[in-house]
């Protein structure tokens, strides 16, 4: 059996980092107009997928888990709505001894999750499918390191 450890960062600067992830979920044109207006019946979909984002970023060491815990100093999120999807940016910040991408990227992942629970009701066709619903294109955007 293969060893499997986390690696030692002791000797690592602590150093400014971050880190832009992106992904998107296409959805039905329908839907689109339905998160705009507010009309699902879960609720605030962007809403409630930028807490989840930020929550996941928080917690990605017990997600992921050769990732270290480490000191999330900033989160931030945005949506760019188009017709027929939806794509999420999340960028987060620290000051560490290991990059923050791997946050980044769940955070990403837990905000296209939650938009796609929270409209899946409208988004399924008769036989409770999702033949047009899609999350792609989950990707690190950038990634920084600067010294002190």
């Amino acid at each position: 059996m293969k060893k499997v450890q986390m690696v030692e960062i002791r000797e690592k600067p602590v150093v400014y980092r971050s880190a832009i992830a992106s992904g998107e979920i296409f959805l039905k044109e329908k839907t689109i107009k339905a998160i705009k207006n507010n009309k699902i019946k879960k609720g605030d979909v962007l809403t409630t997928a930028q807490i989840a984002a930020i929550n996941a970023v928080k917690n990605t060491p017990s997600i992921i888990p050769l990732c270290h815990p480490i000191q999330i100093t900033g989160v931030d999120l945005d949506f760019e709505i188009k017709k027929d999807k939806i794509k999420v940016n999340v960028k987060v910040t620290s000051e560490g001894k290991t990059g923050v991408e791997m946050e980044a990227l769940t955070g990403v992942s837990a905000a296209l999750l939650t938009i796609w629970d929270m409209v899946k009701s409208v988004e399924k066709d008769e036989k409770g499918q999702y033949p047009t619903t899609k999350i792609s294109n989950i990707k690190v955007v950038e990634k920084r390191k600067e010294k002190k």
